[in-house]
């Protein structure tokens, strides 16, 4: 190891767990959202549907710029290739495992159980495939993600080491929004060009992942290593400013009106991400200066969730069809049926976590970290 570890920040585990834990209401909101899913309730309620888009419109942004932090500072802790191989083992060997223990057993709940995928027999050979790209990575894409990240960090971590460090400034939050807005209109263009000239393109489930998924959250995982590296640029994420609150709220009623009132053969999905890009940067200021109020602070309850969080999310989405599919047409309350929801999904889960955290191969498989002699 190269440096000393600092002083174990506890807000930023707590963010990080409670952004992953997020998934959970997210997907159970999404069973009675207006949004198509593989299940659905017999109507869709609006408030869980404006519940569902907020928590979409910026979680995920804010979760890179805290994985860009935490992976920026592990590799000054390590050699560059120790650094790789330790990122590489704690998020490859979980999404290695949970494919075919969790993923594959859902593709076929879902071939079985909903009308999802309907006719594969008559499906070609790369339609096959690409289905099974689909739903085999399935929830478990921002693991991926995180691997080709992790994989670029060695290129894109190595520059920033070297470069001329700056610890009196940090960009302004209209530079910084000036930036995003900037490079998600280049990620516009981009699409916009795919869309003209090979649109089949944005239909590969492989392409989406690797390249438009890595591409629209790249920024942000390059935020968070930056403000591991500026202090001064951490301090400005971490002190709360009141336009970023203001600028997230328009965000979010901009992103409301565009799911609703735009098309996806228009300019649909461009506009989405210009407004989620620009969400998720204020939200990342939102969510920190809240977490550093209220969340600074050791707590075993907070560790417990932090150590639970990702198996939570792994094994959380097949729950929560199974959810919808036996138990949501029974319960006719909405509001009933999303709280029920929560408890059969958390419930199972968290029993399922201490049952596998007491067995090391399951462990290792779902954590990528080896047993301690």
């Amino acid at each position: 190891m190269l440096t000393k570890p600092q002083q174990r920040e506890y807000f930023f585990d707590s963010i990080r767990a409670y952004l992953m834990l997020l998934g959970v209401p997210f997907h159970v909101s999404l069973i009675y959202s207006s949004h198509q899913w593989s299940v659905n309730s017999a109507e869709p309620s609006l408030w869980l549907t404006v519940f569902n888009d907020f928590i979409h419109a910026f979680r995920m942004q804010v979760f890179f710029v805290i994985s860009g932090y935490f992976s920026y500072m592990l590799y000054l802790r390590y050699t560059p290739q120790e650094w790789w191989k330790v990122r590489v083992e704690r998020v490859g060997i979980p999404i290695l495992s949970a494919i075919p223990l969790i993923t594959l057993p859902q593709f076929f709940m879902l071939k079985a159980w909903t009308g999802k995928i309907t006719g594969w027999s008559q499906f070609s050979t790369y339609d096959k495939y690409n289905t099974l790209v689909w739903e085999l990575v399935s929830h478990l894409w921002f693991l991926l993600v995180l691997v080709i990240f992790t994989t670029l960090g060695l290129g894109l971590f190595h520059r920033l080491r070297m470069a001329a460090q700056n610890d009196a400034a940090a960009p302004g939050w209209p530079v910084l929004t000036l930036a995003i807005l900037f490079y998600s209109l280049c990620w516009c263009t981009f699409r916009r060009l795919i869309f003209i000239f090979q649109p089949a393109l944005l239909t590969d489930g492989l392409f989406n992942f690797t390249v438009m998924q890595t591409l629209f959250y790249l920024p942000f995982f390059c935020l968070g290593a930056l403000a591991w590296r500026n202090p001064a640029l951490k301090a400005r994420f971490v002190r709360f400013n009141p336009w970023t609150l203001i600028g997230s709220v328009l965000a979010f009623f901009a992103y409301m009106a565009n799911q609703r009132y735009s098309s996806g053969e228009g300019w649909m999905y461009e506009i989405d991400a210009v407004v989620s890009m620009l969400m998720g940067l204020w939200m990342v200021n939102v969510v920190f200066a809240f977490g550093h109020r209220f969340l600074n602070a050791h707590s075993p309850r907070i560790t417990w969730l932090v150590n639970a969080s990702l198996f939570i999310y792994l094994v959380h989405h097949p729950l929560t069809l199974l959810y919808g599919i036996f138990i949501t047409p029974h319960i006719h309350n909405n509001a009933l049926g999303f709280i029920a929801g929560l408890a059969f999904v958390f419930g199972i889960a968290f029993v399922l976590y201490e049952i596998h955290r007491r067995i090391p191969l399951l462990r290792f498989l779902f954590s990528g970290k080896k047993a301690r002699p």
